[in-house]
């Protein structure tokens, strides 16, 4: 859970990171308007603090053979806090769920999974999924294609809310 309080820099240097995690330290200093060392330091405190979770590389799945995106829409017959810990568990440990969350309403869980082919995840649905302990029902829906796949947060609004509170 994040403790420090950010500053206009501090923010800057999220958005940018989040931009682009590779940039060297001299980069980024450069982008906000401070030298390396303090740039570094704080670069340090918002990792330690929580704001920077991790870097990764964006990968593209389709290039990579994964042709099946869907997703499935679980509910459960308990909503149990045990129950819902457990499913969540499960999730974590199913290679194909490439995320997990737990919605409010019809819904219990939303579940991105992705596949080499449509045969490897009907396999996952009927032998895994639907037959997970408490799961009442699945719902599942192919993607078509990607319009939009964003990281993070918008900065920008961010920004505009900071301004209009001050």
């Amino acid at each position: 859970m994040p403790t420090h309080k950010l500053d206009p820099i501090d923010r800057k240097i999220l958005a940018e990171l989040q931009a682009d995690g590779r940039m060297t330290n001299v980069e980024l200093a450069r982008r906000v308007g401070i030298s390396a060392p303090p740039c570094l330091r704080r670069v340090r405190t918002l990792e330690e603090s929580g704001y920077i979770r991790g870097y990764h590389a964006s990968v593209d799945a389709r290039a990579l053979g994964f042709e099946v995106q869907v997703f499935a829409m679980v509910g459960l017959q308990s909503q149990a806090e045990a129950d819902l810990s457990a499913f969540e568990k499960r999730c974590r440990e199913w290679p194909l769920v490439r995320e997990c969350h737990m919605l409010n309403g019809e819904v219990d869980f939303i579940l991105k999974c992705a596949a080499p082919d449509l045969s490897t995840f009907q396999t996952f649905l009927t032998e895994q999924l639907t037959a997970a302990a408490n799961v009442a029902s699945v719902k599942t829906s192919l993607v078509i294609r990607g319009a939009k796949d964003e990281p993070g947060v918008p900065f920008d609004v961010l920004e505009e809310r900071l301004k209009r509170e001050a």
